[in-house]
């Protein structure tokens, strides 16, 4: 029974793995690929993770699997959020069918701070 759901979860893992790539191709802008990266990627390599979490039973190959998967959480929003700085101070230009760019006129490229965000001491 064990390697059926482990199997599922791989199967399932391995779909949002390729759900991401394709988006890295296909997405017009930098941000919706990289949009399309931090979530499906992570998702699909925490399903994959947790498959062998689940498959294995030995403690120690379930304690690595799971610190792996707390590793996905917490660094892939902080990785997409530097990646989305990044590309917004060097003026990677939004897709031309977006809604609005909501920090227009309020983000100072010289000193890299938003508007009313003045730097902490």
């Amino acid at each position: 029974m064990t390697e059926i759901i482990a199997g599922v979860l791989i199967l399932i893992g391995a779909f949002f793995s390729l759900v991401a790539g394709i988006g890295l191709f296909r997405l017009p802008d930098v941000y919706l690929r990289m949009h399309a990266a931090t979530k499906a990627g992570t998702l699909g390599g925490g399903l994959i993770l947790l498959a062998v979490a689940f498959h294995s039973e030995q403690i120690e190959v379930i304690a690595r699997a799971l610190a792996g998967i707390v590793f996905l959480l917490i660094t892939a929003p902080i990785g997409a959020h530097l990646l989305g700085r990044a590309g917004y101070i060097a003026g990677v230009p939004l897709w031309s069918k977006s809604g609005e760019d909501a920090l227009a006129g309020k983000y100072d490229t010289q000193s890299e701070f938003l508007e009313g965000h003045p730097p902490k001491s």
